[in-house]
């Protein structure tokens, strides 16, 4: 296996598109044959993937937003029968069964990855 200085620059196009498709689109391309494709072919696919993950990113932004603010709702709403915010998330989850998963919990719930850590 070579090391990333070893490649030639279309392979580190190609693994770079391989790498970042996955990013984009949350599968591998496998289907894309690299070895037939030239440097220019390649970059012409990253540029087009670049533009492709900046409607995607922001489409993904658009709908975690709009999930912390159901979420934060739901939270307030359940809040007012004279409980702490944390006790709430801990019967939300509970009531997902997570097992303390917090990481699962966003995912369940379209929440950002590692949202409550950053909200602590």
């Amino acid at each position: 296996m070579q090391t990333w200085e070893q490649m030639s620059r279309r392979d580190q196009l190609a693994a770079t598109h391989y790498d970042y498709y996955k990013d984009v689109h949350g599968i591998r391309p496998r289907w894309m044959n690299y070895d037939a494709m030239t440097e220019q072919e390649l970059e012409q696919e990253l540029e087009a993937l670049s533009k492709q993950a900046e409607v995607v990113f922001a489409e993904e932004k658009k709908m975690q937003e709009e999930c912390i603010a159901k979420f934060e709702d739901r939270v307030a709403n359940l809040m007012h029968s004279g409980t702490n915010r944390e006790r709430v998330i801990s019967w939300l989850m509970d009531a997902e069964d997570v097992n303390g998963d917090t990481d699962y919990f966003c995912y369940l719930n379209g929440l950002p990855y590692g949202y409550f850590r950053k909200s602590a």
